[in-house]
């Protein structure tokens, strides 16, 4: 067996710093919770400005670059073409990018926001209060929040396909840090570290809400011991897929995740009240165009108001951590596709899918509390991960779709913690495309082991926070990949289109022919 993995740092410091925190947050989570919470404070409430100007640039540096002659240079040899057909391709983006978040907060996003408004001016629980609530979390899920998960993934596509050098985050900023061993090996630590705790809180928040949504429908108690067994599955059947590999396991999940996702948004759709789904979707959207500027810039230093850094600072911070990962999966899966076709893959398709579904199920649940006397918001408001299946409740086939949806954040837990052992096998083995089981394992094992301990001592939010504070570094590292990307794309030949090779044959006939004049 190659054990080559054990003599690279990055494999037992990340290792090492990941059991670390875990011990301490399982025997002092209240300590581990405080001291977190007031790291994370300090960085947004000083340096929000810099996450939202950031990501403003990296969305307008990516776009310039769809529109640009670099749009045309494929990630991989010219000649090749993709890896997966498109809708696999989508699944794959689709379940690694929002896995189980979407249908978390699909409906406890817009429900937050209608029962606590963005603005101190708009009252809670009225007509604009939905409009905004509605438009809102259209801004959080679209363009903005992928535009990060494409800068990494490009990144990481372009030194692993076009230049063959290993797919690490470290590798890509090379062009602008140099070849220093100690800062290489500190920013793959970082990402692996901000990884695995990114997938085990989000692993921990699905296994939460699947528990509430077999309470809703069955007898099963809400208590730690269920959560604790399906954990234990979700570990083994997660286990049991990344052995059968990326071309099998990981594919046929994704299909199985966007198949069920569109299965029951048609469902909704159709059974829940579909002109006003319609109507707040189109609304939405004309919405989130309008204040898309305002919105991703906004801070209110003069009001003093937390809102923005409890949400709009919160996600994108929440996005970098979790980039390091979903931007190497992102990549691994869109071999030999054009730059062009994956900025707009990457960053227009899932978005679009995500403002659907938040308006289906958003839509729905905000329709019952403002027409029908529904007290959806207050449910939610009390606990978060009923949701859903507070929507179920007002629809037919209640629980026929309740568990369809469990299925489905089973499923989409299975490919996310899939994934992430399939990528910090990846960042462990210095970029190899194909890292040992045993490592995936270990992956594997310390993922669940965290989500596990972390349900017992009730510190996954603190683990979640703590995470989130990798976030500062790693926006500082983006906007190195970008000076680092741009200088490597101005060195590359741009391939001659199809049109341009025909004007030019046009253009040699027509010069032959005047010169046998």
């Amino acid at each position: 067996m190659n054990t080559d993995y054990f003599k690279n740092p990055v494999f037992y410091v990340s290792a090492t710093v990941i059991t670390i925190l875990v011990i301490i947050g399982a025997i002092a989570p209240k300590q581990f919770g405080t001291v977190a919470g007031k790291l994370f404070t300090f960085t947004t409430a000083n340096f929000g400005w810099f996450y939202l100007i950031s990501v403003m640039v990296i969305l307008i540096f990516l776009t310039g670059l769809a529109f640009s002659r670099f749009g045309k240079i494929r990630l991989g040899g010219q000649d090749e073409r993709p890896e997966y057909p498109w809708f696999t391709w989508i699944g794959m983006l689709f379940s690694a990018g929002f896995g189980a978040g979407l249908v978390f907060w699909g409906v406890a996003e817009p429900m937050s926001h209608f029962f606590t408004t963005p603005f101190d001016n708009i009252e809670p629980q009225t007509e604009e209060a939905a409009r905004v609530a509605m438009g809102y979390s259209f801004f959080h899920w679209g363009i903005s929040q992928w535009s990060v998960f494409a800068i990494v993934g490009l990144v990481v596509g372009f030194m692993q396909f076009r230049k063959k050098d290993a797919g690490l985050i470290s590798t890509a900023m090379e062009p602008i840090t140099g070849k220093n061993k100690i800062v290489t090996n500190t920013i793959d630590s970082l990402a692996v570290i901000a990884t695995v705790m990114g997938v085990a809180t989000s692993l921990g928040l699905g296994i939460l809400q699947m528990n509430g949504g077999l309470t809703s429908v069955s007898a099963v108690p809400n208590a730690v011991w269920v959560q604790l067994i399906i954990t234990l599955v979700v570990f083994v059947a997660y286990m049991t897929s990344a052995t059968t590999g990326l071309n099998k396991g990981i594919k046929y999940l994704s299909n199985v995740n966007l198949g069920l996702c569109i299965l029951l948004l048609l469902f909704v759709l159709i059974a829940g009240p579909t002109v006003f789904i319609l109507n707040a979707f189109t609304l939405g959207i004309g919405d989130y165009i309008t204040n898309f500027f305002q919105y991703s810039l906004r801070l209110t230093p003069y009001e003093g108001d937390t809102w923005v850094r409890e949400w709009t600072i919160f996600y994108w911070a929440w996005v970098i951590a979790w980039s390091p990962f979903v931007g190497a999966f992102v990549a691994r899966v869109s071999r030999g596709r054009t730059i062009r076709e994956f900025i707009f893959g990457v960053m227009v398709v899932p978005p679009v899918i995500a403002c659907v579904w938040i308006a289906a199920f958003g839509g729905t649940a905000l329709f019952e509390d403002l027409n029908r006397g529904g007290e959806i918001a207050e449910a939610v408001d009390n606990d978060i991960t009923v949701a859903l299946f507070q929507v179920y409740e007002t629809v037919p086939l209640t629980t026929v779709m309740s568990l369809l949806s469990i299925l489905l954040i089973f499923t989409f837990l299975v490919t996310s913690a899939d994934s992430a052992s399939y990528i910090l096998g990846t960042m462990t083995s210095k970029g190899s495309l194909n890292p040992p089981m045993f490592l995936k394992l270990v992956w594997g094992v310390l993922i669940s082991a965290i989500a596990a301990v972390l349900l017992l001592a009730g510190g996954l939010d603190a683990l979640q926070t703590a995470s989130l504070v990798a976030a500062l570094p790693f926006t500082v590292i983006m906007l190195i990949m970008l000076a680092g990307i741009f200088k490597m794309l101005k060195k590359e030949p741009i391939p001659i289109s199809k049109r341009d090779l025909r004007r030019h044959q046009r253009l040699e006939n027509a010069a032959e022919e005047d010169n046998k004049e």
